[in-house]
């Protein structure tokens, strides 16, 4: 463990299997946090679990649905009887189903709020509660820079990420004299295995005006800034993590 700034911290993080969340996991154990890990795939979940115990913090998960209300109000019930509390929270769950507009079905539209938007209020909800009893608490959203600029053939996604961001405001201000921030991360083109054929798009390296992709890692550390005692003046705030990609 690289130190011990967040140690004997609770943080809850959906989308936990992979990624940008498995990296934010990570990030968080190796500053002392202990994890409780929600995604879909069982298999994924364990693979991180162990990652995060191999650092020496504990490591717990629930296989859940984010966007079914019950999944989520019996996943915080059990990280809260496992750890007693939660201090942070982490809503990286999230889909994309891209097509046109026209051609966009009610189900792609509503799988897509459900599990990005929907998600993020819900264990904001259950989560606000334990946080308010000790006055201390960090929920970070991860949005995308398509969520302030659009994009075509995502108006689901674009829709959910601004949600987010609007989400966010709203819980900064309710939740600020309980002791409790809430921010947004907004990445740009992060290389992940979903993303590593674009790598090779010069027209969409061209938009980052840095000029390369970002990294899970580099998601993570903002999102270990916003969790620290050293974010605790900073809420209601969006941090690009975008290579410029947004300015």
């Amino acid at each position: 463990m690289e130190n011990s700034e967040m140690l004997d911290r609770v943080a809850l993080i959906t989308g936990a299997g992979r990624g940008i969340g498995r990296a934010i996991a990570l990030e968080l154990a190796r500053n002392g946090a202990d994890v409780f890990l929600v995604a879909r795939t069982e298999a994924q979940l364990l693979a991180v679990a162990e990652e995060v115990r191999a650092l020496g913090r504990k490591a717990e998960i629930i296989v859940a649905d984010v966007s079914h209300a019950e999944d989520v109000a019996n996943a915080v019930d059990v990280a809260i009887k496992t750890y007693g509390h939660v201090d942070i929270l982490v809503n990286n769950a999230g889909i994309t189903r891209d097509t046109l507009l026209v051609r966009m079905k009610d189900d792609d539209w509503n799988m897509v709020i459900d599990t990005n938007l929907r998600s993020a209020f819900l264990f904001s909800r259950a989560c606000a509660k334990s946080m308010m009893k000790r006055r201390f608490g960090r929920i970070i959203n991860i949005s995308s820079v398509v969520g302030l600029t659009g994009n075509a053939g995502q108006c689901n996604y674009a829709a959910s990420k601004a949600g987010i961001i609007g989400l966010t405001k709203a819980l900064a201000r309710e939740l600020a004299s309980r002791g409790i921030t809430a921010n947004a991360v907004a990445p740009g083109f992060i290389a992940t295995e979903m993303t590593e054929n674009l790598a090779a798009d010069s027209a969409l390296m061209n938009k980052i005006p840095i000029g390369v992709p970002g990294t899970v890692q580099d998601v993570a550390n903002a999102v270990r800034f916003l969790a620290s005692d050293r974010s605790g003046y900073i809420t209601g705030q969006v941090l690009n993590v975008d290579g410029g990609m947004a300015m």
